[in-house]
């Protein structure tokens, strides 16, 4: 198709102390065309953010929230946006040229597409993302004329969704705060009906920031978030298995006693969420663990 001269997506981003990266990020967006709209989203950054914005880029939307939500500062951004899909970058990602308008294409063409996976090129050197792969391979070709394998599975910096269908099911959720994130987000659009699948066609770029969080704090919430993750959606037996794992690896290995700490907090918030996954999306995911 050719490019509509009024964009469909809006860009959501979430920042947080990052101000030198979300200003190559917002110059990258402002080049695309149509120009987006953008939401910059900034968790309590210390660093002058929410100003930077305001001063070096006044067609941007900037919110800034009083206390750091994690990726649910995206909900905010997405509440916000008047077109029909949002696509989601980090400070230190932005979109292809195109990207955006092939994605909005695949939902214009099949109302039960939720989300699109993009395919994510990392670094410089445009490095393909190990998760282009599992991406690729996804489900299967899901039914009917899907534009793409089915997937339960995206990265958050490299997705577009459908708004009503995002804001239907609550957005990323505010118990998990941050890592893991995507995977709750998939279970939940799939359990509400919508299709998810992978389009290659569609790319983001992603430079890892140098400003990460420590590997071990990310091992850490890796664990506690999947803790949590089969506690709000999955079987009970294999909630208790998971507790169970996660409390004998405590024993030995520190991220482990910190995640099982972290959880177990975290587990009355998770638990007041519960809501089973129906049969079919459950056993994708089995098929998917087993694989």
């Amino acid at each position: 198709m050719e490019p509509q001269d009024t964009p469909r997506t809006t860009v959501v981003v979430a920042t947080r102390d990052r101000c030198a990266e979300l200003g190559r990020t917002l110059r990258r967006l402002r080049a695309l065309r149509p120009r987006p709209p953008v939401v910059v989203v900034d968790n309590d950054s210390t660093d002058g953010t929410t100003a930077y914005v305001r001063s070096a880029h006044p067609e941007v939307r900037v919110v800034r929230l009083r206390r750091n939500r994690g990726a649910a500062a995206r909900n905010v951004g997405a509440a916000l946006a008047a077109t029909p899909y949002v696509a989601f970058s980090d400070d230190d990602s932005w979109w292809a040229d195109g990207a955006l308008e092939t994605a909005a294409d695949a939902f214009d063409a099949d109302p039960r597409l939720g989300l699109v996976a993009a395919a994510t090129l990392v670094g410089p050197d445009d490095r393909p993302d190990p998760v282009n792969a599992l991406l690729a391979a996804g489900l299967d070709s899901g039914p009917g004329d899907l534009p793409g394998p089915r997937v339960l599975g995206f990265l958050a910096c490299a997705a577009v969704v459908r708004a009503d269908a995002f804001r239907a099911v609550g957005g990323f959720s505010d118990v998990l705060e941050f890592i893991g994130e995507e995977a709750l987000l998939a279970q939940d659009l799939a359990a509400a009906g919508w299709e998810l699948c992978h389009l290659p066609e569609v790319v983001a770029h992603h430079h890892p920031s140098a400003a990460r969080p420590p590997s071990a704090w990310r091992r850490r919430r890796e664990l506690r978030n999947a803790l949590l993750i089969d506690l709000m959606r999955r079987p009970p037996g294999r909630a208790v298995r998971s507790a169970a794992r996660l409390a004998r690896d405590a024993a030995t290995a520190p991220e482990a006693r910190g995640a099982l700490a972290e959880a177990l907090r975290a587990a009355p918030a998770a638990l007041a969420r519960r809501r089973p996954l129906p049969a079919g999306v459950e056993r994708d995911l089995r098929r998917l663990e087993d694989a």
